[in-house]
């Protein structure tokens, strides 16, 4: 590792770069392929972290560590110091081995684990709270307290609704009284005996009125005790909540964040200016600003960007090891596109026209329906960036069909699209899907053997709100998500699979396809949960529904490509 003083973090290559190319601009950070000076340094990074015995920490790529295994993502950021040398800083996301303080990565913006700091001062505080409240939660006092309330409270109940059905009887016998009487006696008679039936009726709701005050006041006493526990409690946690707030209002005032043009501006500031949001906990303790921090703090030329996963996935959603990532949205989004003001970025791809000279190859048409085989990174409706879609080009012929959307692609696959000409088809094939009576399978080739020749999956899932689009597998909030599967052949290192969708979640199969619960072997080309490569290897190859007009079974299948 070469310095260029004896604080810095500025790492040298160690490969001979003098005729690598340096990039036009810099890295897109949520859509980007490495640059190869920042796979350089990645590379360099990989061989630390595998030869390093600096600190200790779990990845689970390790066999026989018996310690928590917690994946980590890393980042390098390529710069040019002030003398035009390049060399690369390293990062790493949120802290290591319990500390912010290592000899190879750039320090954190700010130091919440700085000995005597105020964060670490509170958090005892905090801590002592927690096991307050715990303590008290759990209580015996508690516990009793409550479940002689809820004896109390069922005794006097089934007593109620007993007075309640006794009362009742006498009710319905007074008027079955009143009815046989009507006709055997006089009208002065009658009035005696409603008179007294009035008389009794009103016994009646005295007596369970004075019923239900004597069970308020029994039930009060035990109540007010067992709610000067809660209140106890309650007054804790407000307390929690409070100290809770300042504590990260007071993190906020150390997140000052600088750009390329030299401002700084506070984190608070950053997200409000992006969308009115406040910023959630943990802005700032990203890999990608912690290294543009640094780089602008020591006159240090921010060349390249990558980001890539070191360790086992978590449980839910999706890291693959040594597979580069963007930067999350939800945290990052607002951080960067401040900091990256003032440098000449790469355009965003996702906002990029780059389908308007592709071709969308039509097999069928009726007066009802068409059947299109979309290609991939094609549109099935319009973005918020990009229009052209499926959607657009069938209304520039037919700009009075509609509704047109029967059901979706991703923009990534390819395959078979039906779409409606008119709102009877669109309303008689879109019921079939809800019914889940059309049959659909996909082709796919995944990066990886698969053993099995088949099987089903069933993994719930839900959007991953922190990094939208990503999806992630829930069992507390996810959508139930089911698919079948069989392998169709091995080729080379690949498995060619054929999917039989049974839900219509948001990258369902390619879900499925990478998850350790899953068939844990992403599919070629995922840009999300794999590796890139030209194109995603996925495709929508059969369909099968009834026809709206004839009632007749009308069948498509088209081969992928690839």
């Amino acid at each position: 590792m070469g310095t260029l003083d004896n604080n810095t973090y500025f790492h040298t290559f160690k490969e001979d770069i003098s005729g690598a190319p340096l990039p036009l601009q810099f890295t897109f950070p949520f859509c980007y392929e490495p640059h190869p000076l920042a796979v350089m340094a990645a590379e360099e990074l990989q061989t630390y972290l595998k030869t390093q015995n600096e600190w200790t920490h779990n990845f689970g790529i390790e066999e026989n560590n018996t310690a928590p295994a917690i994946g980590k993502m890393f980042g390098v950021l390529v710069v040019r110091d002030q003398q035009d040398k390049l060399g690369y800083l390293a990062a790493v996301s949120g802290k290591l081995a319990g500390s912010n303080k290592h000899r190879y990565f750039v320090p954190p913006i700010f130091d919440m684990l700085e000995k005597d700091g105020f964060f670490l001062n509170e958090e005892v505080h905090l801590n002592a709270l927690n096991r307050k409240i715990e303590s008290l939660e759990s209580s015996d006092e508690l516990a009793q307290s409550k479940n002689r309330l809820d004896q109390l409270k069922d005794k006097w109940d089934t007593q109620l609704e007993q007075l309640k059905t006794k009362l009742k009887i006498q009710k319905k016998e007074r008027k079955e009284t009143r009815t046989r009487l009507r006709p055997l006696i006089s009208d002065d008679e009658y009035e005696i005996v409603m008179e007294d039936m009035r008389s009794q009726s009103l016994k009646d709701k005295q007596e369970l009125q004075r019923y239900q005050y004597d069970m308020h006041l029994a039930l009060a006493s035990e109540n007010q005790q067992f709610q000067q526990l809660l209140a106890a409690i309650s007054e804790l946690k407000e307390e929690r909540k409070i100290r809770s707030g300042n504590l990260q209002k007071q993190l906020f005032e150390q997140y000052n964040f600088l750009n390329a043009t030299g401002e700084h501006k506070n984190v608070v500031a950053v997200f409000h200016d992006f969308d009115q949001s406040t910023p959630p906990a943990g802005s700032g303790e990203c890999a990608a600003p912690k290294l543009l921090q640094y780089a602008y703090s020591n006159n240090l030329t921010p060349i390249a960007l990558a980001e890539f996963w070191w360790g086992c996935s978590p449980s839910s959603e999706i890291r693959r090891h040594k597979n580069y990532y963007p930067a999350c949205r939800k945290k990052c989004e607002p951080i960067l596109g401040y900091m990256l003001q003032g440098l000449s970025v790469d355009p965003n791809p996702m906002q990029q026209e780059t389908t308007l000279q592709t071709a969308l190859p039509q097999i069928y048409e009726d007066e009802d329906i068409i059947v299109f085989n979309k290609p991939a990174e094609f549109l099935s409706v319009p973005g918020i960036y990009i229009k052209d879609s499926v959607y657009n080009r069938v209304l520039q012929r037919y700009p009075n069909a509609g509704p047109i959307i029967i059901h979706r692609l991703d923009m990534s696959t390819s395959g078979l699209l039906v779409v409606a000409k008119n709102k009877e088809a669109h309303q008689f094939i879109q019921e079939q899907f809800i019914q889940h009576t059309i049959a659909k399978e996909y082709i796919a080739l995944l990066d990886g053997i698969i053993e099995q020749e088949s099987g089903q999956i069933d993994l719930p899932l839900r959007v991953d709100l922190d990094d939208r689009p990503r999806q992630m597998v829930c069992y507390s909030y996810g959508k139930p998500a089911q698919t079948k599967w069989e392998r169709i052949a091995i080729e080379g290192s690949k498995t060619r699979v054929r999917f039989h969708p049974l839900t219509g979640r948001t990258h369902q199969l390619r879900m499925h396809a990478v998850h350790p619960d899953g068939l844990n072997t992403p599919i070629v080309g995922d840009d999300l949960y794999g590796r890139k490569a030209n194109r995603l290897h996925l495709h929508a190859a059969f369909i099968k529904f009834i026809h709206p007009r004839t009632k007749q079974e009308i069948t498509f299948e088209i081969p992928p490509d690839f």
